[in-house]
């Protein structure tokens, strides 16, 4: 999970701990080569799907099931030729309520997707994207779109990495028109922000870490460098600065919608992994629902020891709040 980590075991005992409790999601078998009108109920955005695959002749299959006691949509768009080596584009459907997310919506090292949407997308080695839409009709008010291409971004052309972007959203507005959903559209992505997390002086940052850090606390704490990707309305956002103690650094993350939720639920079940963190909730309308911030000194542990720490609590209150105000004001929550 980013903005956490976690050990293997800990992260296999989430796996057995949901797969007692009936949660791990239980699709049918795939369902026979569908018609594309009806791949993922009519969402899957057929004609970016072409552009994609140039035109070639393509196949989609596609099958419904449950995730966390809410149905969920999974379906694929690939071409018949054996010269498209075995690049597909693969589409998820699910209502906000269902809060496990994956790829593009809970990784911090995701850029906003831009372009009117709440949204990330992922220019990592396989890219990724996800979106979510204000639907009043669905649980959890809003409906989280995500699709992936699980292949070596080093083989697919600036073409198709953004169209994998264009992909997610046009399948987005098909999927709000089928739900009915009344929330605001963002318009066809032209272009994806592929840029890696950036390094900065903390007087000059302009993203992610942008109004966090004051004079003040430059002084205080001893802070010279932030770590930062580009601002906007990414689902999951962080801000890294790094401290003078040798190893240490602080981490300030974001999680909003399904994100959000994800995050609180594995914190209330593994409290012991953020021993020493600070968090808060803020309320955003729509899909994006309660958020959540979260505060820590990293290292958490050292040799299974708590690490010593360098920054008060009054302190890192402080670096909080304005992350908060700045983060939820980017996502047009409400700011007091």
């Amino acid at each position: 999970m980013t903005g956490r980590r976690r050990t293997g075991t800990a992260v296999l005992s989430l796996v057995l701990a949901l797969a007692a409790g009936g949660l791990i999601w239980g699709f049918g078998p795939w369902a026979e080569e569908s018609d594309p009108a009806d791949t993922c109920r009519g969402s899957l955005a057929v004609e970016e799907a072409g552009k994609f695959f140039g035109g070639a002749e393509l196949e989609f299959r596609g099958h419904a099931g449950e995730w966390m006691g809410h149905e969920t949509e999974y379906c694929t768009a690939r071409a018949r030729s054996e010269e498209s080596g075995g690049v597909r584009l693969e589409l998820s459907l699910r209502p906000a309520a269902a809060h496990r997310t994956s790829g593009a919506a809970e990784k911090t090292s995701a850029a906003p997707i831009g372009y009117g949407w709440n949204g990330s997308f992922d220019a990592g080695y396989n890219p990724a994207a996800a979106v979510l839409v204000d639907c009043a009709p669905l649980p959890g008010k809003g409906l989280l779109v995500m699709a992936d291409i699980p292949e070596d971004i080093r083989k697919l052309s600036d073409e198709q990495v953004s169209g994998l972007a264009r992909f997610t959203t046009e399948s987005a507005r098909l999927a709000a028109k089928r739900y009915d959903c009344e929330g605001p559209l963002g318009e066809p992505p032209s272009t994806v922000d592929r840029t890696k997390r950036q390094e900065y002086p903390v007087a000059r940052t302009k993203g992610t870490c942008s109004d966090v850090v004051t004079a003040r606390d430059t002084a205080r704490l001893g802070l010279t460098t932030a770590s930062e990707m580009p601002a906007g309305r990414a689902l999951t956002e962080a801000c890294s600065l790094d401290l003078p103690a040798k190893g240490h650094s602080i981490r300030l993350t974001a999680y909003y919608g399904p994100s959000a939720q994800q995050e609180m639920y594995l914190d209330k079940r593994y409290p012991g992994s953020v021993k020493g963190a600070i968090m808060r909730s803020h309320p955003c309308d729509g899909a994006l629902g309660t958020a959540y911030f979260k505060f820590e000194e990293l290292p958490l542990q050292d040799a299974g020891k708590d690490a010593r720490k360098t920054v008060r609590g009054e302190d890192g209150q402080r670096l909080l709040t304005a992350f908060t105000a700045a983060s939820a004001a980017r996502h047009g929550c409400p700011v007091g």
